[in-house]
This record gives C-alpha cells, sequence and structure tokens, in this order.
C-alpha cells in the first residue's frame, strides 16, 4: 500500500489560511491565482528552500509582502486535520498486517510536523519526501524511488493520491491505484482490491 500525504491522510488547503488574509473571495482566488500559485509552491516541494521562493516572490509583488510572508510563519494553519476515513483504513491495514509506505510531494523543511500531526504515520514504513531527493511526483524517478525502498515492485502497490495527474504518473508505470476525491470511497476501494 502507498499513500499520499496531503489531502489523503492530512487536509491542506492554502486557502484555509489566505480566507483569513482576503476575506474577500475574488481577492483571495487572485492572490493564490496570480501570487503564490501552485507551481511556485511546487518548487519547495522539489527542494527548494521556502524562505528563498518566497524572498523571490515578494521582490516580485512587494505589495503582498505579509501575504506571501505567510505562505512560511502561518505554514500549519493550512491544514484542518486528519482525515478520519483515511486514518481508519490505515490502522486497519496495519492490523491485518498490509506494509504500508508513503510518496508525498513536500517540503524538506515541513514534513516532521506534517508527520506530528497524526499516529498513523506510525504505521508507514518508509514515506519518500519530494523535497529530500528534488524529484516531485509525477516523475517516473520518484516512484521507482518508493518502489527500491520498499522493496516491492509497482504492480505490487495500490498507490492512492487525490492527484490526477500522479494517479495518471503511477498507473503508466503499472500501479494499481484509486484517486482519493471522496472520503467515503476510499474503503470500498480497498476492499475491491481485496486489501480489507
Amino acid at each position: 500500500m502507498l499513500w499520499d500525504v496531503g489531502n489523503v491522510i492530512v487536509r491542506w488547503d492554502p486557502r484555509t489560511l489566505y480566507s483569513k488574509i482576503f476575506p474577500i473571495a475574488a481577492e483571495r482566488d487572485a492572490f493564490l491565482r496570480d501570487v503564490c500559485t501552485g507551481a511556485w509552491n511546487l518548487q519547495h516541494d522539489a527542494g527548494r528552500p521556502m524562505a528563498e521562493g518566497i524572498a523571490e516572490l515578494t521582490a516580485r509583488h512587494p505589495h503582498h509582502r505579509e501575504a506571501i510572508e505567510a505562505w512560511q510563519s502561518r505554514w500549519w494553519e493550512m491544514f484542518s486535520g486528519p482525515i478520519e476515513e483515511t486514518e481508519s483504513a490505515i490502522k486497519d491495514l496495519a492490523a491485518c498486517g498490509v506494509p504500508q509506505f508513503g510518496l508525498t510531494n513536500m517540503s524538506h523543511e515541513t514534513c516532521d510536523g506534517t508527520f506530528a500531526m497524526s499516529p498513523v504515520f506510525g504505521h508507514l514504513r518508509d514515506i519518500v519526501v519530494s523535497g529530500h531527493h528534488k524529484i516531485t511526483k509525477p516523475d517516473p524517478a520518484i516512484y521507482h524511488l518508493a518502489c527500491a525502498r520498499a522493496g516491492f515492485a509497482p504492480s505490487d502497490f495500490v498507490f492512492v493520491d487525490d492527484s490526477a495527474r500522479n494517479i495518471e504518473g503511477a498507473r503508466a508505470l503499472g500501479f494499481h491505484v484509486h484517486r482519493f476525491v471522496e472520503p467515503s470511497a476510499l474503503r470500498p476501494a480497498l476492499e475491491a482490491f481485496g486489501l480489507l
């Protein structure tokens, strides 16, 4: 079993923080679309120091300095806790003796705090964090790395991720996959794979 982390095990959404900074939804959405974008954040997932990315962005958007700096200083306000359905599934899989691992696009600077959010991370034998290796999903290299460290082939894994791109990248390499959209659909999917 191979788990993504953000929005699979724990809920992460920049809007959770930026709704406090920009009470007007249109302003918040514009900021996240044009300033602190997903592509910009992916650089941190690929190993770029967050402070470096923030410095570059504030130089380009000085009028948004405080909001940009909040990306790091108030990072943990983007989380809204673990996802109960996933926690339950991980516990039950562990009770059944199913080997479980993690593969996440995440900054190396934030992974330890993220893994402290739920005791179920203790059931994962290994977690490959993109920021440590400077490779992000869906690059095939990071999937191969996860398999090599776990000692399993792609076809031995069910991979769960919320990103369609990451799911398709894994499927192309021979993983069994489940795209995490509705938490309530997770357990039936695992049952269909014969894991629970």
